[in-house]
């Protein structure tokens, strides 16, 4: 591999050199001429000279128009008024439906209102372990001690 360099000559011209400082090409009246002699030695270049594109590279979607975004944003603001009176006129069941799917903590807190809580939404009891053992040793022994009437 073969390091090439331009550099200025004592006469202010352009010249390609390689990495000893030996002449490899030149000399050149511009650094363009001399940059554009490197890439066909290099022959990276394309074999026809392509134009060059001076646009700015976007990341991301490009910003719209001023003027588009002004009536973007009136649009959508009608749409959401719209929306809204579409659907205070919608029907019972429809309204109902919709707080369902779309408003699923609102849908339990009504739920749980009406209902109340139960199985595993319920609050947990506080238990003392030795109340418990107590009335569990005193439920045993009731259950052990014979009735009278299996002794008869």
């Amino acid at each position: 591999m073969i390091i090439l360099n331009i550099t200025r000559n004592h006469d202010g011209q352009y010249e390609i050199v390689n990495a000893t400082g030996k002449l490899v090409e030149g000399p050149f009246e511009t650094n363009a001429a001399a940059w554009k002699a490197l890439d066909r030695l290099d022959s990276d270049a394309a074999v026809l000279p392509r134009k060059r594109n001076n646009k700015q590279v976007l990341w991301g979607k490009p910003e719209q128009p001023a003027k588009q975004n002004k009536r973007q944003k009136r649009l959508a603001a009608k749409q959401e008024r719209q929306m809204q009176k579409a659907a205070a006129k919608a029907p019972g069941w429809v309204r109902a439906v919709a707080a369902k799917k779309f408003d699923p903590v609102g849908e339990r807190a009504y739920r749980d209102h009406k209902l109340g809580t139960f199985g595993a939404a319920s609050e947990v009891r506080r238990i003392d372990p030795a109340t418990y053992l107590a009335e569990k040793q005193g439920s045993i022994s009731e259950a052990n001690i014979p009735s009278k009437r299996r002794a008869k």
